[in-house]
Order: structure tokens, then C-alpha cells, then sequence
């Protein structure tokens, strides 16, 4: 040890009188001469750039990396990307068709399982390294780095086709401001002679027809473009018009109107559960959804479903949970958070449950109503020419056809089938049931443009209630999607240092170029494939390598140690063994089992033929399943392609985006770092930044303080930046005293 070591560890001593771990992870506790401090971070391209690792330098050289306002700010940003269109028209569907309320054990176990480590694992990296996906991933391993830009990738995928269901919502809101709504009845033609109703409105709905003549004015196949429909791409225009204002200032911007956003949609759904339980046939909706069929639980098709629709309604792997807890302070307490926005995403697909089952509860009571009466007119056309008046139940009164009420009918039908066993069939009564009309599963587009549609033509103020509820549909929307554009947006201006607002405007404008694919009259059918293909496949495999990552790449316990130092204590010992055993064996299940049925389910679309006025199961055609594999292999290919690079030195690994800082307490030094293996005292070269490259993340210079001048290095307590704490006038320093 140099003579003049003492002397040089008190200087130190005097100088600097807090830790790096304090200054870290208690900014707000610091004294102002380090909060005006600017922290600068050597370029490791060595082109001379900057990047900003910790804001709010006094001199305006750089600006302060955004924060959110206030945690309840933040909180309903994650909420409104959680909680989404696929709450209100998936959950429902998967619960009527899975067990009933039977289905909601294995969603919660699954939640437990699955859904809350991971959440919380991505709000804990995101607030940890206070960079977007890119960043994260590189950091933790930088021959992982892809998974990051494969995030980017399904993002903007999902954002091409997620807007135009937000258009879709918009047009039929435009059209909610009618009395009595334009969907309420089939459109009449009128000729010389004679006045008609339109024969595909006729052989089907109102609403069906309204949905795919006159909103959408679909083709008859995906091979049909016919040209754009000028209604949608005005509306399509209008969403990402929203969506770039409200995006362009990052979270200063999307934060407010986060409020509305976010909030709006519970107000909606809690006025339709009111209004819906107040009419008739409410009740047997809510009956029929809970009721539990528990022998489908024993079926792994739920297991894997009820896993599948927690993976996505907490929006994991797209880089939206990272980029949100990124602007988070380093003390917040990210497992809090995890478990009240997981439980209230729950809660709100409960909900959303209760409010669609009570309508169609409502529909299938007036569909039935209608029914009997159809029925009971043919029964009363039928006495004494096939059917004997004598077995007519004396208190039925088939005078006031209007006054047979369905069990009436039901005891009518029983008779005359036990009469007329061999000869019912040839009468063509049909069995009304309200049981049978609830079972007729709907789910997505059909469920919210074509089943709510008609129910709410029943209400009374039905335009109302309209506008209410497509309100409900954008508002639902845009919380997803400042999250999926955030999940694009944070990661590349991290990254690549671009003005935020030329990135935003310019996504968009490219986003809605190529959105434009979507409205086209075929393209409903291009929505459906990117839907099926683009997302789920390569988020799975996202996630099972982010867990990877974290577990194994970068370590479990190391990770465990920096979310003690970040939330002040140890995380419960459950985390440990999900991310590291049971978490990841139930998403490479999920994956396998997922790619099975992709692989036994030949790529088929649902198509609207005109003259049947139906749908019907097509086959893409060649180019089409071209389309479908390229989606899948474009997102996962960054995940390989980053590794090959990395592996085969084609890019340095040391150039991982992140590089070596080094405080003067109250100023800061620009500096490069050389470690040399061979060299007991290592030297701290002050350089500009564009002189010398940086290190790898875990080759920090910061060092354990030894007496017994020891060489070993370790990684800086706050677990990702190298922090030296330098005098800028002393030369040479033992690295045993750093």
C-alpha cells in the first residue's frame, strides 16, 4: 500500500460522506448539491453522444427523465393497459364456455401461479433498471438483448390491428346520436311496385347486417380487397390522431388523460349492471353464468385457456409494464403494486361479466318471448288439423297469444310431443328456451357490435346508453394502447436518444399507413389474422426467456438482493421458487401446448358470405399462411439474431448500451474506465466520452473498502451502474481504498 494511502482515505472519508447504495436508492434524501447534479454516461459506440442515467442537471445540458405525477397517476396507467377490450368481450366468453363460475378457480390459481410473479417481476426490472425494454434486457444479458426489440416488435403489431377496433367503436359512437337507432330494424328497399325488406338483412339481423354491410361492407373472402371503406379510415385517421396527442409529451401527456381513461369505463359498467338487473331476465343470465359445471374443470383445454387469458389480460411481455414502472422511483413499492393492479384487473373482468350476462340475459328473455309467440300463433293455426284442441291445458288461453308465457308454452310443447310422438317433428315447433339462447357462446366483434347492439335496442333511451357504452369500448382501448405505444416509444428513445415527439408522430403516421390494410372491405380478415398470429406465440416465448433471464442469467439471489435494497425488504421466499422452478415449467407448458394446436389447426378465417347472408370457415390461400408464419418468425427473429451477433463478437458484448458513471460529490466527472487484470492498482483515466469504450455492466468499478488492499471487484450495490467515487486531483488510487 502507497505511503500516502491514510491520507488519501481520509481525504475520501471528508469528502464523500454517503454511500452508493444512499444515493441510489434514496434520491429524495439527498442534500441539494447532488439532486443539481447531472450524472452523464459515456457512449459505448464512442461516438461522442450522451445518455442520461439519472436526471435533473441545474446547468439545462440535459433533461430530467420523466416522472409520474403521483402514484395514483401511475396506478391507473397500469390499470388502463391491463384492463382492456378482451375484459369486457373474452372473459365472459371463456367463463360461459368453461365451467361457468367454476371457471374463475382455475383463472385464480393460474393469477397466482403465473400472472402476479411475472407482473411483478417486469414492474420490478423496469423500476430497477429505469429503462425500457431494450434497455432491461441488454442489461441483464446482453446476448438476450433481442427479446427486448421482439417486445417492440409484437407492440407494434398489436397496435396496427388495435387501433382499427377503436375506429370500429368510434363509428358506431358517431352513429349512437339517432332516435331510434340505425341498427334497431332492417333498412326497406322501395321499387315502382312494391316495397321490401333488404333480403341479407331479412335472412339474418339487424344488427348482423348494420355490423357487416354498413360499418364494415365486408368481402366475401380475404382475397376480395374491394377497394377502402372511406367511413373507417376517416375513423381509423381520428384513433391514431388520439393516440399521438395523447402520447406526443410521453407520461406528462397520456398521465392526464389517464383519469379519464381509466376511470370512465368503471363508471360505465356500473350504471349498466343498475340498469340491467332492473329488467327482466337479468337475474337468469347472472343464474346462468354462475353456475358452476365442474366436471369441465377436469379438462386441460380450460387450464390452458383460463393461463392463456391471464398471460395477456396483464399485458405481459409487451413492454408496456416495463416502460410505465421505468419512470418509477427506485424505493416504490413495485410487489404492492403487482397484487392490487392484478387483483383489480380480476375484479373488473368479474364485473364486466356480471354487466354482459345481465344483458344478454335480458335479450335472451325478449328473444325467447318472441319465440313463444311465433310458436303459440302455429299452435293455435294447427288445432284440429293435426294438433287436438281437447289436450290444450284448460288455463292457457290461446285467445291473448300475448298472455302464454314461456312456461306455459313449455308445458303446451311437452303434452303435444308425449301426443304426437311420431308426427311432432313435421309440426315445426321449436322448443323456446331461455337456456338455449344464453348458451349461444359470442365472444370479440360479435359480442359487442352485433349481441350488446341488440340488447340495447331494447332499452328504453336506448341512444343513450349507446353512446355510454362505445364510449366505454375507446376509452377501454386507449388505456391499452398508450401502454402498447409506450412499450415501443420508451425503448427506442432510451436506446437511440430520438426526440420523443418526432418518434411519436412519426410511429403513428407509418402505423396508420400501414393501417390502412385493416380498412379495406377484407379487412376484418386481416384483423382476425394478426390477432391469432402476431401476439400470442412470440409473447410466450418473450416471457418464458425474460423469466429465464432474470433466474438464470443474471441470478435469482442477486436479484433477490437488489429488490431487498430497492423496496427495503426481502420479497416473500414464494418468488424465489416460481421464478426459478414453477413458473417457467408452466409457460414452456403453455408454449408447447400452444404451439400443438397452432400446428393441428390449419390457418382458417371466419368469412361473411353475402348471398347466405352467414358466416363461414375458409382456408387462407398460400399467401395468406406465407403472411401468417412471416408474422410469427418477424417477431421472435430479433431473440436469435441479437444472440448470433453477441455470440460470434460480430457486436462487441461490451457494448450493452450502459456504461461507467462516476461522482464528485456535488459535480460530476466524465470518464472512461480501463480495468487491468494484471495491474494491483488500477488507474481512473479522466477522458471525454467519445475517447474509450465502457465496460460490461457486471465489470463495475466500484470496490469493496479493504484494509488488506484485496483486488476482488464487486458489482455495485443498487446492482446496475459502476459507481467510483473519485478526487479529481489525486492522480493514482489504490483500488483497495475505492
Amino acid at each position: 500500500m502507497p505511503k500516502n494511502s491514510k491520507a488519501v482515505k481520509r481525504e475520501l472519508d471528508d469528502d464523500v460522506t454517503e454511500s452508493v447504495k444512499d444515493l441510489l436508492s434514496n434520491e429524495d434524501a439527498c442534500d441539494d448539491s447532488f439532486k443539481k447534479s447531472s450524472l452523464i454516461v459515456n457512449n459505448q459506440e464512442g461516438d461522442g453522444k450522451e445518455c442520461d442515467v439519472e436526471e435533473g442537471g441545474s446547468d439545462g445540458e440535459e433533461e430530467e427523465r420523466p416522472a409520474w405525477n403521483s402514484k395514483l397517476q401511475y396506478i391507473l396507467a397500469q390499470v388502463g393497459f391491463s384492463v382492456g377490450l378482451g375484459n369486457v368481450w373474452r372473459f365472459p366468453y371463456l367463463c360461459q364456455k368453461n365451467g361457468g363460475g367454476a371457471y374463475l378457480v382455475p383463472y385464480l390459481i393460474l393469477l397466482i401461479l403465473i400472472g402476479i410473479p411475472l407482473f411483478f417481476l417486469e414492474l420490478a426490472v423496469g423500476q430497477r433498471i429505469r429503462r425500457g425494454s431494450i434497455g432491461v434486457w441488454n442489461y441483464i444479458s446482453p446476448r438476450l438483448g433481442g427479446i427486448g426489440f421482439a417486445s417492440c416488435a409484437v407492440c407494434f403489431f398489436v397496435a396496427l390491428y388495435y387501433n382499427v377496433i377503436i375506429s370500429w367503436s368510434l363509428f358506431y359512437f358517431s352513429q349512437s346520436f339517432q332516435q331510434p337507432l340505425p341498427w334497431h330494424e332492417c333498412p326497406l328497399v322501395k321499387n315502382k311496385t312494391s316495397t321490401f325488406v333488404v333480403p341479407e338483412c331479412e335472412k339474418s339481423s339487424a344488427t348482423t347486417y348494420y355490423w357487416y354491410r354498413e360499418a364494415l361492407d365486408i368481402s366475401d373472402s380475404i382475397s376480395e380487397g374491394g377497394g377502402l371503406n372511406w367511413k373507417m379510415t376517416v375513423c381509423l385517421l381520428i384513433a391514431w390522431s388520439m393516440v399521438c396527442l395523447a402520447m406526443i409529451k410521453g407520461i406528462q401527456s397520456s398521465g392526464k388523460v389517464m383519469y379519464f381513461s381509466s376511470l370512465f369505463p368503471y363508471v360505465v359498467l356500473i350504471c349498466f349492471l343498475v340498469r340491467a338487473l332492473l329488467l327482466k331476465g337479468s337475474v337468469d343470465g347472472i343464474r346462468h353464468m354462475f353456475t358452476p359445471k365442474l366436471e369441465i374443470m377436469l379438462e386441460a383445454k380450460v387450464w390452458r385457456e383460463a393461463a392463456t387469458q391471464v398471460f395477456f389480460a396483464l399485458g405481459l411481455g409487451f413492454g408496456g409494464v416495463i416502460a410505465f414502472s421505468s419512470y418509477n422511483k427506485r424505493d416504490n413499492n413495485c410487489h404492492f403494486d403487482a397484487v392490487l393492479v392484478s387483483f383489480i384487473n380480476f375484479f373488473t373482468s368479474v364485473l364486466a361479466t356480471l354487466v354482459v350476462f345481465a344483458v344478454l340475459g335480458f335479450k335472451a328473455n325478449i328473444m325467447n318471448s318472441k319465440c313463444v309467440a311465433l310458436n303459440t300463433n302455429k299452435i293455435v293455426a294447427l288445432l284440429g288439423n293435426g294438433i287436438e284442441p281437447a289436450i290444450i291445458p284448460h288455463h292457457i288461453n290461446l285467445t291473448q297469444v300475448s298472455q302464454v308465457s314461456a312456461d306455459d308454452y313449455l308445458q303446451m310443447i311437452n303434452i303435444i310431443r308425449g301426443v304426437n310422438e311420431d308426427e311432432y317433428e313435421k309440426l315445426g315447433l321449436e322448443s323456446c328456451s331461455i337456456e338455449d339462447e344464453l348458451n349461444k357462446a359470442v365472444q370479440g366483434t360479435g359480442l359487442a357490435f352485433i349481441a350488446f347492439t341488440e340488447a340495447m335496442t331494447h332499452f328504453p333511451a336506448s341512444p343513450f346508453w349507446s353512446v355510454m357504452f362505445f364510449l366505454m369500448l375507446v376509452n377501454l382501448g386507449l388505456g391499452s394502447m398508450f401502454g402498447t405505444i409506450e412499450g415501443i416509444l420508451t425503448p427506442l428513445i432510451d436506446t437511440f436518444k430520438v426526440r420523443k415527439e418526432f418518434l411519436t408522430v412519426g410511429c403513428c403516421v407509418l402505423a396508420f399507413s400501414i393501417g390502412l390494410l385493416f380498412v379495406q372491405r377484407s379487412g376484418n380478415y386481416f384483423v382476425a389474422m394478426f390477432d391469432d398470429y402476431s401476439a400470442t406465440l412470440p409473447l410466450l416465448i418473450v416471457v418464458v426467456l425474460e423469466n429465464v433471464a432474470i433466474a438464470w442469467f443474471y441470478g435469482i439471489d442477486k436479484f433477490f438482493e437488489d429488490l431487498k435494497d430497492m423496496l427495503g425488504f426481502t420479497p416473500y421466499r414464494f418468488y424465489y421458487y416460481m421464478w426459478k422452478y414453477i413458473t417457467p415449467i408452466l409457460l414452456l407448458v403453455l408454449l408447447c401446448s400452444s404451439l400443438i394446436q397452432l400446428m393441428m389447426t390449419p390457418p382458417s378465417y371466419s368469412a361473411w358470405i353475402q348471398e347466405e347472408a352467414a358466416e363461414k370457415t375458409l382456408g387462407f390461400p398460400p399467401w395468406g399462411i406465407f403472411v401468417c408464419i412471416s408474422l410469427v418468425v418477424m417477431a421472435i427473429m430479433p431473440v436469435p439474431v441479437v444472440f448470433c451477433l453477441r455470440y460470434f463478437n460480430i457486436i462487441d458484448e461490451n457494448t450493452s448500451g450502459l456504461s461507467t458513471v462516476s461522482y464528485k460529490k456535488g459535480r460530476i466527472i466524465k470518464e472512461s474506465v480501463r480495468l487491468e487484470e494484471d495491474d494491483d492498482a488500477s488507474l481512473i483515466h479522466g477522458k471525454p466520452p467519445s475517447e474509450a469504450p465502457s465496460p460490461m455492466p457486471g465489470n463495475s468499478i466500484y470496490r469493496k473498502q479493504s484494509g488488506s488492499g484485496g483486488t476482488d471487484a464487486d458489482t455495485a450495490p443498487n446492482g446496475r451502474y459502476g459507481i467510483g467515487y473519485l478526487m479529481a486531483d489525486v492522480p493514482d488510487m489504490p483500488e483497495s481504498d475505492l
